[in-house]
């Protein structure tokens, strides 16, 4: 197969380009060249099958580096009570319905943060592959938290007299290990800042025991003393840091720390909490996006998280919110989708993913009209390719 493009966002952060015809044979893109003949393609006859994209922008499939399958992001107090204490056959329907709308929105693999139950986990090893979803679904299946501090909804405590976390605890089938290692984010008081949840030791115990196993840790942790001894430990990623200050940030971008910024969670709560008479959110939000700002300059590898499942944000669809944010702090359209395809692939380790040449599986998603349209023309995808085959699902026709 033979398909035209009218522009090409590689994922890798390299110059869009126009007029481009990518050669897909058994899953994988053989070839990415300029067009040559006025007709848009190669001028060697061929019998091969031809789409022309030439009026859409291709970018890679899109990587979602934080979410939660197991909620939604209604904003229905009842409705998120009952997710939360549901058992997985109350679950099960929701997770499905949550992969329909990724893959609506282009996003062709997720990774999760975890849930007290281990649902999402269940789902993975139980009902993925029938489900036959196109979709990359890695898992954390239980978070670790301290006893009495934050965490308890998305895991567990380590046992009662216990050194510390035990990683020999985990259970089979888990991709990586998430670790809760500060407090939430204040909506009241501006800049307010816990303790870690972990010592330095335990932390490092647990990444260490983690990687001899092969799974990178995540890391929940927001201000300056939680981040840096979560990056200390050796950790794949800070996820959310807000308030880390610009210290952690230079160490960040020396040990290649990824950060994950889930900064939508907050314009997500400024809009609700701007209805009750507060700013504290808002403000919140435009330290983050100055941090985010701070990072880009120094180097800091990012990923494209949205922590959907959280109030308001739900998945899919906020990819694009997402997107929109780091486009507000300062990056540019080629940066944004870099983080949000071969940035993620590269913290998720998916080598083949995320990017658009030479030797990556031919997994893509085409919008109508230019770059300049992104992300907003992400709303109503033209299509999507997952390895080499086009989808449709009824979700995506809604």
């Amino acid at each position: 197969m033979r398909i035209r493009a009218g522009w090409l966002i590689d994922g890798t952060g390299g110059a869009i380009r126009k007029d481009v015809v990518m050669h897909i044979a058994h899953g994988t893109i053989v070839s990415v060249n300029e067009t040559i003949d006025n007709d848009g393609f190669s001028a060697e006859s061929t019998d091969e099958e031809i789409m022309d994209l030439s009026d859409c922008t291709v970018l890679p499939g899109l990587i979602d580096s934080h979410v939660h399958m197991f909620m939604s992001g209604t904003a229905d107090r009842k409705i998120r009570d009952e997710q939360l204490d549901a058992g997985f056959h109350e679950i099960e329907p929701g997770i499905a319905a949550h992969i329909g709308q990724l893959l609506k929105f282009g996003v062709v693999a997720v990774r999760d943060g975890g849930d007290k139950n281990g649902h999402t986990l269940r789902y993975k090893l139980e009902r993925l592959a029938a489900s036959k979803a196109p979709i990359r679904l890695q898992v954390a299946g239980r978070a670790w938290h301290s006893p009495n501090r934050y965490g308890r909804l998305i895991g567990r405590t380590p046992e009662y007299g216990s050194p510390g976390i035990d990683i020999t605890e985990e259970k089979t089938g888990i991709d990586h290990v998430k670790i809760v290692n500060s407090g939430l984010n204040s909506l009241l008081s501006f800049g307010k800042q816990t303790a870690p949840q972990f010592s330095r030791e335990e932390m490092k115990d647990a990444v260490l025991a983690a990687k001899d196993r092969g799974w990178g840790v995540m890391v929940h942790a927001n201000g300056e003393i939680p981040v840096r001894s979560a990056v200390d430990s050796g950790c794949c990623s800070i996820e959310h840091g807000f308030f880390m200050g610009e210290e952690n940030l230079k160490k960040m971008a020396d040990h290649q720390t990824f950060w994950v910024p889930t900064a939508f969670t907050m314009k997500s709560y400024a809009e609700y909490f701007e209805r009750e008479g507060s700013d504290v959110p808002r403000r919140n939000l435009d330290h983050q996006l100055e941090q985010m700002a701070a990072a880009r300059k120094l180097g800091v590898p990012m990923a494209v998280g949205t922590d959907s499942g959280s109030l308001g944000v739900h998945h899919g669809i906020s990819m694009i919110e997402e997107i929109r944010l780091f486009l507000g702090a300062g990056f540019s359209i080629r940066e944004a989708v870099q983080c949000a395809t071969s940035n993620g692939a590269k913290l998720l380790g998916l080598k083949d993913a995320g990017w658009i040449g030479p030797g990556a599986e031919a997994t893509f998603v085409a919008v109508k009209g230019a770059p300049a349209g992104l992300p907003e023309s992400l709303q109503e995808i033209q299509s999507l390719f997952i390895d080499g085959c086009s989808f449709k699902s009824s979700v995506q026709n809604q």
